[in-house]
């Protein structure tokens, strides 16, 4: 019987703060980063007083040497014996739940329905198609004036952003904000990315960039500390985010967003980049001495070092010291705004911001502390830290004065892929069934390319087709000696249209093209110059105008959803079986090719810190994809492609001769009753319950690692989560074949269909 690990815990006081904090390691919270128990914590105790301070340490030192209390299941008993506060930072993060942003979101300012007259819209499209520009017209904000929402031709929007359109009143906003776990964990990736930047000889600037700014774009921490001027650089020449030209740039006054004092900051971020070349330099010395009596190749010697450089960070209170300093800057941030607008937990991190006024100017810019990307703010901006902001006020497009009631979700980039094997990710496929309508904003100088694509292939096989609407953006970029008119490059743009709904009707067959093609030719709009306030006086602007126009009267209008009525296809069970084998080894087949277990030139080898990136969101729970790589989303769609595909199989239709019409209603309906219970399903096989085996993949070190945590991800994740049945059937392909079964015999029972 293994003995449990003892821990104790020790107070400690940042330079200038009069706070008290608690440093310990979890031994029931796991490690990722060395795969064993004893997790590193530090958290506020609320106090400034040291003997409260010991005697709260006291109490957390008699919690962490007593096994029997380490279980969440024990906190009602650690509750009756401990102060409160200690509980709380013991428990938090041993309980197997989620905080629900959108509920707070909800409780706080209610996001109306079709009960009140309002209709949903979900925004989708690529990186820099426009989407987010597009809200600036149907908000009516002004371009220069207001800059509300963000946006620039790179990736801005990074939380979901939801705005309702009232008539009247107020306006309002709440908004909710990542944990500081998820905070910590991002802060650790970047700080060990630039640990490896140190190794290879990269100078302080380049450092710096790597602790602020996360590798995939979501958290860019230099937009809440600031980008310092180092020797290697200057102000001048240091990227800028912001779409604003000097002009422009020259309305935003700093201090306007409160005072803080960068240059202490910047001083903060040099000491960590010394800090941290102590700790690189102090583990190259190790390694090397243990591996170059052994190991006279020195690129092997190097790959050695660089392997076992995070490992070895991770263990270093050093390297968490650095992370301290870093999230105690960014919580100065917060203290910029009235502490009374802000909902925290009992650690004092903050959960929600809420604040109203009848002052629109007032408004904007005070919310543009939580959505801009403008370089004069940086160092002031909590826009990274936000993941999710509901804003709520009378809006109106200035070019049309009829009631606009819309709630427009504007979520991150559907990104840019060359990969034809896209998906779109869990969070955006659940969003496509809770809205009314489906915005696809594409740019009409490269239409229709890999990630529009996924969109359109989930629309359909989701049962959503009939919600979509398609926006074609930068229409003024079309231009050519061969197409001189406005028909001539719409139907330039359109050529590209048809060979993309061909080639999805030979995948997804002929009802999969026939409502999309015909979404297509009802709701397809093209617009240009929509980056500037619309001129109804030149020929440009009152094209644009005229389609925005026929655009916002179709989402106001809208398409209900058809009953499919008495007549009911009869399906056969041996079909479901053969559909699920068929998703399992098109999932199997792609993700050996990412694995770089098989060759397969339609999905090539990722690179190993990928798929580790990948392993570590999957082992810490934060999240079930990376970036691209998505293996939840990719199980769901393939069997949603497959049972899309069964469904226009029935063995027979009960209850009389279906039209065409009747067909694709079913199919819908069916489709998108599964698609509800898919997410669960599919979440669970590949996420929740094997949480286990994506540590033991993530854990892997040294020579070999990378073969090692593919095969661990294929064999102990995929081919348990979702198994290619066989001749001879196993535990675990009984298991998802059933789980499957289950799910379409549930739907089967609630829309009266028949299963032979």
């Amino acid at each position: 019987m293994t003995m449990p690990k003892y821990y104790t815990a020790s107070k400690s006081q940042s330079q200038g703060r009069a706070g008290w904090s608690v440093i310990f390691r979890h031994p029931a919270r796991l490690d990722v980063g060395t795969g064993k128990f004893g997790r590193r914590v530090r958290r506020g105790l609320a106090t400034t007083d040291e003997a409260e301070a010991n005697r709260l340490v006291e109490q957390l030192d008699q919690l962490l040497s007593s096994p029997s209390l380490w279980e969440a299941s024990a906190r009602s008993l650690a509750a009756d014996r401990f102060d409160q506060r200690i509980v709380e930072i013991f428990y938090e993060g041993t309980e197997a739940s989620t905080t629900d942003f959108v509920a707070i979101r909800d409780a706080v300012l209610p996001m109306p329905g079709a009960s009140e007259g309002y209709r949903k819209v979900l925004l989708l499209g690529t990186t820099g198609a426009g989407k987010t520009t597009v809200v600036r017209q149907l908000l009516g904000t002004d371009p220069s004036a207001e800059r509300f929402p963000s946006t620039s031709t790179a990736k801005t929007t990074v939380a979901d952003t939801e705005l309702i359109l009232t008539l009247e009143g107020r306006f309002s906003a709440v908004v909710t904000f990542a944990t500081r776990d998820e905070v910590v964990d991002y802060l650790a990736e970047n700080v060990a990315e630039a640990a490896l930047a140190v190794l290879r000889g990269k100078g302080d600037r380049d450092v710096v960039r790597r602790i602020l700014d996360h590798i995939n774009q979501r958290f860019r921490f230099s937009y809440v500390l600031g980008r310092p001027a180092l020797e290697s650089g200057t102000e001048d020449d240091l990227e800028d985010d912001g779409d604003d030209d000097d002009a422009v740039a020259e309305l935003i006054d700093p201090e306007d967003y409160g005072s803080i004092d960068l240059e202490s900051t910047s001083a903060v971020l040099e000491n960590c980049v010394a800090s941290l070349r102590r700790v690189v330099a102090a583990h190259e010395a190790r390694a090397r001495a243990a591996l170059q009596p052994e190991e006279g190749d020195e690129r092997v010697v190097a790959e050695l070092i660089e392997d076992e450089l995070e490992t070895e960070l991770r263990q270093s209170e050093a390297f968490h010291g650095i992370i301290d300093q870093l999230i105690e800057e960014i919580e100065k941030r917060f203290s910029l705004l009235d502490d009374a607008d802000f909902q925290r937990n009992r650690q004092g991190w903050p959960i929600s911001w809420t604040w109203s006024s009848s002052n629109r100017e007032l408004f904007i810019k005070t919310i543009m502390r939580f959505s801009s990307n403008q370089a004069p703010l940086f160092g002031r901006l909590l826009t990274p830290l936000v993941n999710g902001i509901r804003v709520a006020g009378p809006f109106h497009p200035v070019w049309d004065d009829g009631p606009c009631r819309l709630v427009l979700i504007d979520g991150e980039g559907l990104g840019h892929t060359p990969n034809s094997a896209a998906t779109i990710s869990t969070s955006v496929a659940k969003q496509l069934e809770a809205v009314d309508a489906v915005l696809l904003v594409d740019n009409a100088t490269q239409p229709v390319q890999a990630a529009p694509v996924a969109a359109l292939k989930s629309l359909a096989v989701s049962g959503n087709g009939v919600k979509l609407s398609v926006l074609f953006t930068h229409f003024d970029e079309v231009t050519g000696p061969n197409i001189p008119t406005f028909a001539d490059r719409e139907e330039h743009v359109l050529a590209s249209v048809e060979n993309v709904l061909k080639a999805l009707g030979d995948e997804l067959g002929p009802p999969a093209e026939r409502i999309l093609r015909k979404r297509l030719e009802q709701n397809r709009f093209f617009v240009g110059s929509i980056q500037e306030r619309l001129d109804e006086q030149k020929k440009a602007g009152r094209r644009s105008i005229q389609q925005l126009r026929a655009l916002l009267t179709s989402l106001i209008k809208g398409v209900e959803r058809e009953n499919m009525g008495p007549i009911r296809p009869v399906f056969d069970r041996m079909n479901l079986s053969l559909a699920v084998a068929e998703a399992a080894k098109a999932f199997h087949t792609k993700w050996r090719g990412l694995l770089g277990l098989d060759s397969n030139p339609a999905v090539p080898k990722e690179h190993w810190t990928r798929v580790k990136a990948l392993s570590r969101r999957l082992a810490e729970g934060w999240h079930d994809e990376y970036d691209t790589l998505k293996p939840v989303s990719d199980l769901r769609f393939e069997l949603q492609k497959q049972i899309y595909l069964m469904l226009q199989r029935p063995v027979r239709w009960a209850g009389g001769v279906p039209t065409a019409e009747q067909q694709q209603t079913a199919i819908d309906e069916i489709s998108n009753a599964i698609t509800k219970k898919l997410f669960a399903l599919t979440e669970a096989r590949i996420k929740d319950d094997v949480r286990r085996a994506w540590q033991d993949a993530y854990r892997q070190r040294g020579p070999g690692s990378t073969y090692e945590r593919a095969r661990l991800i294929a064999a102990e994740v995929y081919d348990r989560g979702a198994p290619v049945p066989g001749v001879v059937a196993s535990p675990d392909q009984n298991r998802f074949l059933r789980a499957v079964a289950d799910l379409v015999a549930q739907v089967a029972d609630e829309l009266e269909l028949e299963l032979e």
